[in-house]
Parts: structure tokens; C-alpha cells; sequence
């Protein structure tokens, strides 16, 4: 699937620390992270194929 859009969401510096540090510890970047938790959350309510 390419990744040609872009989405901007603002969040609570605690939300916005707690990402960051969750990313590096899943050894990716925040935006990484972010779309393989909103993937495979769509993908868990039928919202996206499997």
C-alpha cells in the first residue's frame, strides 16, 4: 500500500511522550508506529481487509 496522504492529529504532550517513547522502544519512528497501530486496529474492526 503506498503512502502518498498525510494525516495531522494534535495530542496531549503526556499522549505525544508516551508515543515517542513506545516507537523507540518498538525500535520505529512515531509515524511507523502510529500507522501499524491505526492499520491493524482497522484491520481488527473489519474497516480494512486482512
Amino acid at each position: 500500500m503506498a503512502k502518498t496522504a498525510a494525516i495531522s492529529v494534535r495530542v496531549s504532550q503526556e499522549t505525544k511522550e508516551a508515543v515517542e517513547k513506545a516507537a523507540s522502544i518498538d525500535d520505529r519512528s512515531v509515524a511507523s508506529y502510529i500507522d501499524r497501530l491505526l492499520v491493524q486496529h482497522l484491520k481488527d474492526t473489519g474497516y480494512l481487509q486482512k
